[in-house]
């Protein structure tokens, strides 16, 4: 039978050529390779110490050898200044006192309480006898000598003088040194309280060919006197001197 007149059967669709940029690469069918993971950066800075590096340290002993002196130094300069000023306040306080006490006058009144000034030339003659030798004695710019008379015969001699006295209680001592010469040494001073004029007041006891004799002197930066007091115990003598010191002495 003849096949002319049977339909011509369509050609077939070609294939599509693969993608050129494939063009002699294996296989479709292979396994394509996995993907890179990214790095990872880290944020923190990378330490050259290591995880066991020390901590940085915030006493005072890790501060640079300048800075402990510097502040060694700062400590003993305000140690020093705080000295000071105490040493200033004390000086202060010293040439304050001087100052207040310098400008001193001693002047006898007639009537002391019981004492009466005796003017007679006997009592003159023995005030003038105690100025010299406390004058010899003292460095003194005025003197003044007096004997006060009172009942039961219980007199009292007084002599003393003003300047200005930068050790009271060593020139006051000085003076009982006198007395210690003339009528033997004075036993048992010691201080006794001074009264509202301030200073430094002591009494002592020396022997005579009558008995004990009490001694009592004051002095301050301005003025020193002394006083005996035949036939009285110093119970007796120390708080009449007081009163004697504010009936004579005064303070410009």
């Amino acid at each position: 039978m003849s096949d002319r007149g049977q339909p011509t059967p369509p050609p077939a669709a070609p294939t599509p050529d693969p993608d050129p940029s494939t063009a002699g690469s294996p296989s479709a069918s292979a396994a394509e390779p996995a993907p890179v993971a990214p790095i990872e950066i880290q944020e923190a800075p990378f330490s050259l110490l290591g995880d066991d590096a020390p901590e940085e340290s915030t006493d005072s002993e890790a501060a640079p050898p300048g800075s402990r002196r510097k502040r060694t130094r700062t400590i003993v300069l305000a140690s020093l200044l705080a000295v000071g000023l105490a040493g200033v306040g004390a000086l202060g306080a010293f040439y304050w006192q001087i100052s207040s006490q310098r400008d001193t006058t001693l002047n006898l009144p007639a009537q002391i309480g019981e004492l009466t000034l005796d003017t007679g030339a006997n009592a003159q003659e023995t005030a003038d006898y105690l100025q010299t030798a406390l004058s010899a004695e003292v460095d003194l710019d005025k003197t003044v000598g007096a004997v006060y008379t009172a009942t039961a015969g219980k007199n009292v001699l007084f002599f003393g003088g003003t300047t200005l006295f930068w050790s009271p209680d060593k020139d006051l001592d000085t003076s009982f040194d006198l007395i210690s010469d003339e009528q033997g040494a004075v036993t048992g001073l010691h201080e006794v309280d001074a009264g509202a004029l301030g200073g430094t007041m002591k009494c002592g006891t020396t022997k005579t060919e009558n008995g004990d004799l009490s001694v009592c002197g004051w002095a301050d930066h301005g003025s020193l006197a002394l006083a005996m007091f035949p036939d009285r115990p110093e119970s007796e003598a120390a708080p009449l001197m007081r009163q004697m010191r504010e009936a004579i002495q005064t303070r410009n």
